[in-house]
Order: structure tokens, then C-alpha cells, then sequence
């Protein structure tokens, strides 16, 4: 699943993301209302979590500006206004659920992924190719109706590949969106996690899906025909 997180405090935005990242999350940080808006207006994202107060534009503004755009993108308001008054704003802007600050971010979670479950309905929710399933909501990945369990680097890496089907993705492509920050071995970062990946998701079987372009990066390929696609992605269909 991939957040937009649009928070210009950037210790607060690190230690979301970091924390988002490893329940499996990919996010994409911007840092105030104008590079929010342009994210959101490129990128199909799964939950946008937005903070109130930003310089230039301003998080209810965005919000307005974004459900105007028709992005019905779920939208987790962040803000230190706890007014009744300030909710009611936050809510009939376009957000979907508000989140006062201090806050926990084991309830920011809890509370993001019931907004992806009410959107089950207008969004399909399990990826497919082959015989691997992915229920990006539920994080559950399975092969041939058996569970696989992975890391939430390896589940990020294999979402990722997976809404990318039949596309080569590099090295770096992967490392920015798996990690969102600065390592000097990323590319040996990358290709470590994606070896544990092989193993778990290829290892005994008579056809490997993951497929290492040298040089290049990686590809999720279904072993024969074209790969089936659904809005550029993995097939994917309603639960």
C-alpha cells in the first residue's frame, strides 16, 4: 500500500514514515501543501495522511483542492486543534477521519487501515499473478493457497513488483520506495532483501517468477503470455 505523507515537521514526518515502513507501507513524504498536491495529482496513492498546519497551502485547503480534483483517496487529517468546530472544518473540507496530536501511532495505524477497509468496496484489494496472492489491506501474501511469510522490507518489495507487473524496476527505484532514506550499500541493501524474497516466494518451485535483469533491476513476470494488468498493475479483484 502506498501512503502520501504530507507533514512539513520533518523529525515528525521521519519517524511517521519509518514506523509506516515497517508495517509495510510505501511512503512518499512532501514537505508542504504545493508538493502535496502535486504528489496526490500523479500518483494513485492508497491513504493520504495530512497535517493541518503547513507553509503555503494549508492542510484543509489541500484537501479541499484534492476532493474538487475528484481524488477520493482516503484522508487521514492530522492536527493539535481539538475544537468541535475545527473537526467539523476538517471533516466537511473532504477528510475522512481526524486525528488530534499527541497521538499514538499504533491508533494513526489502526485508524488508517480502517479507512483502506472502508474503501474495500470502491477499490479492489487482492493482487495476483500467477499463483501468488497479495491482500495489500490485510498484508497477507500467499502462493498456491499457502501463506508466506515475509518481513515488511520483503512485503514492501513484492507490492511494489507486483503493482509494477511485467516492468523492469531498478535498484534505485526500489530502494526509494522501500526505504525513503539515505544508505550507502542500497544497492546491496536491494539485492539482499530481494534474494530472501526469491527464496521465500520461488524456492521449490517449477517456475521462478522473480527475474533479475543484470545490470538493470528486477521483474514480475506471470511464466507465460503477457502479464494481466488492471490499471497498469497486477490483476486484482474485490473481496
Amino acid at each position: 500500500m502506498r501512503v502520501l505523507l504530507v507533514e512539513d515537521d520533518r523529525k515528525a514526518a521521519r519517524l511517521l514514515a519509518k514506523g509506516l515502513g515497517e508495517e509495510g507501507f510505501v511512503v512518499d513524504i512532501a514537505r508542504n501543501g504545493e508538493e502535496g498536491e502535486e504528489r496526490a495529482g500523479v500518483t494513485d496513492y492508497d491513504l493520504v495522511v495530512l497535517d493541518w498546519l503547513l507553509p503555503g497551502v494549508p492542510g484543509i485547503e489541500l484537501c479541499r483542492r484534492l476532493r474538487q480534483c475528484r481524488v477520493e483517496t482516503p484522508i487521514l487529517m492530522l492536527t493539535a486543534r481539538d475544537a468541535v468546530a475545527d473537526r467539523v472544518a476538517g471533516l466537511d473540507a473532504g477528510a475522512d477521519d481526524y486525528l488530534t496530536k499527541p497521538f499514538a501511532f499504533a491508533e494513526l495505524l489502526a485508524r488508517g487501515r480502517a479507512l483502506l477497509r472502508r474503501a474495500k468496496g470502491a477499490r479492489p484489494q487482492i493482487f495476483e499473478v500467477a499463483d501468488i496472492q497479495l491482500d495489500p489491506v490485510g498484508h497477507r501474501v500467499s502462493r498456491g493457497h499457502e501463506p508466506v511469510e515475509l518481513t515488511s522490507k520483503e512485503y514492501a518489495i513484492l507490492e511494489y513488483l507486483m503493482r509494477h507487473i511485467g516492468r523492469l524496476v531498478t535498484r534505485t527505484e526500489l530502494g526509494e520506495h522501500v526505504w525513503q532514506e539515505e544508505h550507502d550499500n542500497l544497492t546491496n541493501l536491494v539485492d539482499v532483501h530481494v534474494s530472501r524474497l526469491r527464496k521465500k516466494i520461488d524456492s521449490g518451485r517449477e517456475t521462478g517468477l522473480i527475474q533479475t535483469v543484470r545490470g538493470c533491476g528486477f521483474r514480475l513476470s506471470p511464466p507465460e503470455g503477457p502479464a494481466l494488468a488492471a490499471s497498469g498493475g497486477a490483476r486484482s479483484r474485490s473481496t
